[in-house]
């Protein structure tokens, strides 16, 4: 049994607050876990961390945010790593793997404006800032008079500007101010119909190597296997897309039905919302094999309208 579980993160207080509700879940099941020492958080300063005046589409897109965590895991310098799986590229290093997702948040992105409730309401031409390729699509798509622009900080950062007027509105995902404790400043929830999430958003997954099985026999216990057949679904999509922060991209498994069966649907846009081609499903989704298919078979219908326009 090892001395002392280390859990690799970014320091950021919402990276910070999801490794606390895993050490949480693992103390419920693990009480020897409670024991003075028996965790050690230990932070690493990710490239996506120290990059802040560019959009991370710019620079690399999907790993700004794993690749330094990766290392020291695969250096034996912590025994996982906690990630936002909407961060995580598809392909992982070799002896890497992620057996554990804790249960999913709200899905949902939060809008912010003190002129409007909703993207409809916005006056025309006002300036909605986001870092999001997705958000910058989806909101150009039902108001191509908007200006969008890229915006990146924590959520203090963004709503003082949105305060300051620097821009009219702004869209952060619900899932991280829930965690952070901060659900009160939500001020409109956006349906996802009219804002399909990122792929994965929500959800939280922790990485180990694929040899630990000491730290794998730990995860078992909090791994949330309805969470695992959302992502495994959408994760699929974006392989199939092969998706970066770089290709406006969204996916959703919803919770299944009272028959059983689950609504999935995905989308992919031009960067000017001039284009998006979407697919939507209904099925029974009963383990992650039937999700990945699901998720791949998404991905190409998608490609074929595309390749036919």
């Amino acid at each position: 049994m090892k001395a002392t579980l280390k859990i690799g993160t970014r320091g950021s207080p919402l990276a910070l607050a999801q490794t606390h509700l895993l050490i949480a879940a693992l103390q419920a099941k693990h009480p020897h876990l409670k024991a003075d020492g028996a965790v050690e958080i230990v932070k690493i300063v990710t490239s996506g961390d120290r990059i802040q005046d560019r959009p991370l589409s710019e620079v690399g897109g999907k790993g700004l945010f794993t690749k330094e965590i990766e290392d020291a895991l695969i250096a034996g310098e912590i025994d996982c790593a906690v990630h936002s799986m909407k961060d995580m590229p598809t392909q992982l290093p070799d002896g890497l793997s992620i057996p554990c997702l804790l249960p999913r948040e709200d899905v949902r992105d939060a809008f912010f404006s003190l002129k409007a409730k909703s993207i409809a309401e916005l006056p025309p031409g006002a300036v909605v800032g986001t870092s999001s390729l997705r958000r910058q699509a989806l909101v150009l798509a039902q108001r191509p008079d908007l200006k969008v622009v890229t915006f990146r900080g924590n959520v203090g950062t963004r709503l003082k500007k949105l305060e300051e007027g620097v821009v009219d509105a702004t869209l952060l995902a619900a899932a991280g101010l829930k965690r952070l404790g901060q659900e009160s400043l939500i001020q409109h929830y956006l349906s996802t119909d009219e804002m399909l999430p990122a792929v994965a958003q929500g959800a939280v997954g922790i990485e180990v190597r694929s040899s630990d099985r000491e730290t794998q026999a730990l995860l078992e216990k909090v791994h949330c296997y309805k969470t695992e057949l959302r992502v495994t679904a959408e994760r699929a999509f974006l392989a199939t897309m092969d998706g970066s922060c770089k290709t406006p991209l969204a996916a959703l498994l919803h919770e299944t039905d009272p028959q059983g069966r689950a609504k999935f649907e995905a989308l992919a846009a031009s960067e000017d919302g001039k284009n998006v081609w979407r697919v939507s499903y209904l099925m029974n989704v009963t383990n992650p094999g039937e999700a990945k298919t699901l998720g791949e078979a998404a991905g190409r219908d998608i490609l074929k309208q595309q390749g036919k326009a």
